[in-house]
């Protein structure tokens, strides 16, 4: 099968940053294809989703080679699939600090590999993989987020460089504070801990913002896909903030 239309595979496609990713790119002609442990709740025109454990490096290489195999093009991977986790050092056992790299860092790692032969043939792709501010700054109580989101940074600069003769741009895009399902779970643990008012806490994290409100999903996919655009094709290897001035203070 053949497809005229550019294809885009996103990660953790399904739920916040992930699915503004789908929407905006399946409304600007792509076929989409998200691969995430779960469905959509409701599916994007030309979006399809495939079941893949991101974390788990044989299911991604195994899910994007049934992808070449039907579409033969891989135009734009954005890594995108994460969590998070509030922790400091010592109260980050191993099979945390496991289970956090191996989604945040090893399937950006499995799905560029896996993507990369098809785009070297093709002489074109653009990768952004999903960093965070921490991609720059420390946080408290942050330890394996912030190690995961410095690695990925390095992944950006470091596949930008080797694969730049192949005309292949990689990219990190950056999110600050952004309202989405996985920052509401986080206030929410940090509510069922404190005791603290939500909608306070929530105000107070605006307010942390130089801009003085909350990022929300499609400011960090407008620029995703502005980098994936041939508007972009002089960009490679460089992280891109979308966080409200909050790095630059």
């Amino acid at each position: 099968m053949t497809n005229e239309r550019p294809i885009c595979i996103v990660t953790g496609g399904s739920l916040g940053i992930g699915l503004a990713v789908c929407n905006v790119f399946s409304a600007r002609g792509y076929t989409v294809i998200n691969l995430d442990i779960r469905d959509f709740d409701n599916t994007p025109d030309n979006a399809h989703w495939h079941h893949c454990d991101v974390s788990n490096v044989e299911n991604v290489k195994r899910v994007i080679e049934e992808v070449v195999a039907q579409y033969k093009r891989i135009d734009a991977l954005v890594c995108n699939a994460g969590m998070h986790v509030s922790a400091t050092i010592e109260d980050t056992d191993e099979a945390l600090l496991d289970k956090v790299f191996s989604l945040n860092v090893k399937g950006a790692y499995a799905s560029i590999k896996a993507c990369l032969p098809l785009m070297k043939q093709q002489h074109a792709g653009a990768i952004v993989v999903m960093g965070s501010d921490q991609s720059f700054v420390g946080k408290r109580n942050s330890f394996a987020y912030g190690l995961t989101k410095s690695a990925l940074a390095s992944i950006a600069k470091t596949t930008a460089l080797d694969y730049a003769p192949f005309n292949i741009r990689v990219n990190a895009v950056c999110p600050g504070t952004i309202e989405t399902p996985l920052f509401h779970n986080a206030i929410d643990k940090y509510v069922e801990r404190s005791g603290v008012n939500k909608a306070e806490v929530v105000a107070e994290e605006a307010a942390a913002q130089p801009l003085g409100r909350l990022g929300q999903p499609s400011d960090v996919a407008e620029l995703t896909y502005f980098l994936c655009s041939d508007k972009a094709a002089f960009i490679t290897g460089s992280l891109h903030a979308v966080d409200g001035g909050y790095t630059a203070q």
